[in-house]
């Protein structure tokens, strides 16, 4: 695989690699825009300086055009955006809107995501927002290329832009007349600022987006080409295995090492602290010196773990602070009342290939490091202090590892190889994690308790409402080096930064706890717990995920005390008319009006509006339930999502399918195992996931169409609701609401057994 080893950077691209990068004075491109008087020659003292007006999307924080499109004089054109594909299709959405408003086929361009050397930082690809913000941005700038295209070609040709217009890579003129992109901008090398406003072309002009278009990354994946950064290979590469302590509080008190050296194909053992490695010329070499290694090394071990049999006390008991959420009238307990007690366990990412990465420390002092992270521009950061390197001596590019979303060992392997690489001078050396060690080592979903306390009125509508969860932060990604193992377990040890309690709109422990449903009395707290006995942060849809499953399963009960449908319920509580749309649209495509279920059937539903700002997803689901084993199985999900303007509505239905199949697998069967001292669900038998004998026979995504609304994004907007349909259809077939994730065949038994 041919990959561009030297250290590249946005800079020593504009200054002089050959090619010329898109950037114009945009004067009078947009027609909307008046030209700006000329400002005074000395502005007076007194008048502090304008602040610079607000930008699109990420445009706000990389304001200048050739951030984010050039174009060469051989007429090619590269998009670049900080976002990192992660399986969730956003490299082709991000293409669709670039080629939209360039006006060129979406294979004219060449596409480049993450990479600290080359492209925008734009932080993390995290909270379903790359449209929002990646998007925006593209699009914005594409659409100010064209513009300021069209008034150079009109300048050449001493015509109007009115009269010309974009096709195919070339601007051409009512009179047969016509120039190449790459003509246009032959010989200039421009830099400037992009404008708060952009000539976006409108819904009825599209061509490309709101199309589906195949997704760009599948065809290598399907065909065996490298697709992964496991897939690297790179000239006179090593292999690497690390070596992790039994469990997390585990110190290393003696090492015998010799054995491990001297096996065939080891070069180098590492040891720093509690860190542990050995590299080898071949892969298997250095798998059988990593257990030779691991047989000889002995570590002191101490129960730090929570008791596992009373998770709920052990959250209590870990509160430090409590923040209020949301707080609206006083909530009472003067009628009819609900209340009831939720729980999730500990979840991991369970990543198809555990985690991977390589790394090369070059002669001239600088570092290449290629990981499937979600956040190319923090892990840098973080390694580089790790190491006591400057940040611009390292160089994160990213690559697509086989499974993600969420914060799981991807910027961890890669400071593995980091830290490996500089014991190796000149050589690649690639990290590959082992099963038991992506189960074990992985940053975990947290463990949440909620509380609920709901009171009706005569009418039978929600009077009152309060909720209390129990909850880590839900993100400890890099910010600082503490947060990689790699930097922990080194004898000079660096420390996780102390977590805070933290309440923003789009949430985080807290995503989601505030209902969207009309409440007139309401008040919802976060017990913030800053201890984490386990590892945690973000897993898919953080907080969202339980919040949602506790207070839909509230929903239906309050429809059943006051019998009325649950669908009606909902809507009886609901004044946004997006919000509105979607439950309607589930409902009537499932047929729930019509639905009766067969014995040991039912059928459930739940909604929301991700972090309650984002994309609006509803649900309604048939479960068949078999109370002698206590197997669970989704027969059809049907769901409607309104998540903005559509790029690709393949990417949206891919997305929603997956989170539903995802978030099914999570409510039936995972949680992290563990005793006092060790995590013990190392494998997928003791951390069983969805097998395909289980899958629904049908998953339906019925998407609203929003022409000209802003991008709300996809990715998690259903693991919320799916969790909640699967209650609410077990409670529908049995009777009995089951409380604690995940719903188990032995639970289940329980319950139906308690009838």
């Amino acid at each position: 695989m041919s990959i561009l080893q030297g250290q590249i950077t946005r800079r020593s691209v504009i200054v002089g690699t050959g090619c010329l990068v898109v950037s114009f004075s945009l004067g009078r491109a947009f027609a909307q825009a008046p030209a700006a008087p000329a400002p005074p020659t000395t502005p007076p003292p007194t008048t502090p300086p304008a602040p610079p007006a607000s930008l699109p999307g990420s445009l706000d924080d990389d304001r200048f055009l050739d951030s984010w499109i050039r174009i060469d004089p051989d007429n090619s054109i590269t998009v670049f955006t900080g976002k990192a594909e992660l399986g969730q299709g956003i490299r082709t959405a991000l293409l669709q809107v670039a080629a939209e408003e360039l006006e060129v086929d979406p294979a004219d361009i060449e596409f480049i995501t993450a990479d600290t050397g080359r492209t925008p930082n734009e932080g993390f690809t995290a909270g379903s927002q790359s449209m929002q913000n990646s998007g925006t941005a593209i699009r914005n700038a594409a659409a100010q290329v064209r513009a300021l295209l069209l008034a150079e070609a009109a300048k050449r040709f001493g015509i109007a832009p009115t009269e010309l217009r974009a096709e195919n890579k070339s601007v051409l003129a009512k009179d047969g007349r016509s120039v190449t992109y790459g003509e246009l901008v032959s010989g200039q090398v421009l830099h400037v600022e992009a404008q708060p406003q952009s000539a976006l072309k409108q819904p009825g002009s599209f061509r490309v987006m709101g199309k589906p278009l195949p997704r760009v990354d599948i065809p290598a994946k399907v065909i065996g080409r490298p697709a992964y950064v496991h897939d690297l290979r790179l000239d006179g590469m090593l292999h690497a295995r690390v070596v992790r302590p039994p469990s997390p509080a585990a110190t290393l008190t003696e090492l015998d090492q010799g054995a491990a050296e001297a096996m065939p194909g080891v070069v180098s053992v590492v040891r720093d602290g509690n860190f542990l490695a050995v590299v080898a010329e071949k892969e298997f070499q250095a798998v059988n010196a990593m257990r030779t290694l691991a047989e000889a090394a002995r570590w002191e071990e101490r129960e730090t773990l929570p008791d596992q049999t009373d998770l709920p006390a052990e959250l209590q008991r870990l509160e430090r602070e409590v923040g209020t959420v949301a707080e609206a009238g006083v909530p009472s307990s003067s009628g009819k009342v609900f209340e009831a007690t939720y729980t999730r366990p500990y979840q991991i990412h369970g990543s198809i290939g555990p985690s991977c990465a390589v790394a090369q420390m070059k002669v001239d002092g600088t570092l290449d490091v290629w990981s499937h992270t979600q956040g190319v521009f923090p892990d840098r950061a973080a390694i580089a202090e790790m190491l006591a390197m400057p940040e611009e001596k390292v160089h994160v590019i990213h690559m697509e590892g086989s499974g993600c979303y969420g914060h799981n060992g991807a910027d961890d392997a890669a400071a593995d190889a980091a830290l490996i690489a500089t014991k190796v001078s000149g050589k690649p050396v690639r990290v590959q994690w082992m099963r038991e060690q992506e189960h074990s080592w992985e940053p975990y979903g947290p463990a949440m308790l909620m509380k609920v306390s709901a009171t009706l009125d005569d009418q039978g509508r929600i009077a009152s409402w309060a909720y209390d969860l129990w909850s880590n932060t839900h993100s400890t990604r890099p910010g600082g080096a503490g947060a990689l193992l790699a930097a922990r377990h080194k004898a000079q040890a660096f420390q996780p930064e102390p977590a805070e309690l933290r309440i923003s709109p789009s949430g985080n422990g807290d995503r989601n706890a505030n209902p969207l449903y009309t409440i007139p009395n309401k008040r919802v707290l976060w017990h913030f717990l800053p201890d984490m006995p386990l590892r945690v942060s973000a897993l898919r849809a953080l907080g969202g995920y339980a919040n949602v499953f506790a207070i839909e399963s509230t929903i239906d009960e309050l429809a059943l005390m006051t019998e009325a449908d649950p669908v009606e319920f909902r809507l009886r509580h609901m004044e946004d008319p997006r919000a509105r749309a979607v439950i309607e649209l589930a409902a009537e495509r499932f047929g729930w009006d019509k639905a009766q279920m067969p014995r040991n059937r039912g059928r459930g539903f739940g909604f929301a509006r991700y972090k309650n700002l984002a994309a609006y997803l509803a649900v309604a689901m048939e479960a068949e339930v078999e109370p002698e084993t206590g197997r669970v199985r989704v027969i059809r999900a049907v769901s409607a999502i309104d998540s903005g303007e559509i790029v690709n509505p393949d990417g949206i239905r891919n997305q929603t399918e997956g989170g539903i199949l995802q978030s099914i697998s999570w409510t039936l069967y995972e949680a992290v195992a563990f005793d006092r001292t060790r995590i013990t669900s190392t494998d997928w038998s003791s951390y069983p996931i969805l097998r395909f004998a289980s899958v629904p026979d049908s998953v339906e995504v019925h998407i609203v169409e929003r022409p000209g609304e802003p991008f709300l994004g996809t990715g998690e907007a259903a693991q919320g609701p799916a969790a909640a349909a699967v209650a609410n259809a077990i409670r529908n077939a049995t009777g009995k609401r089951l409380y604690d994730l995940p719903f188990t065949r032995e639970r289940l038994r329980n319950a139906v057994g308690r009838a």
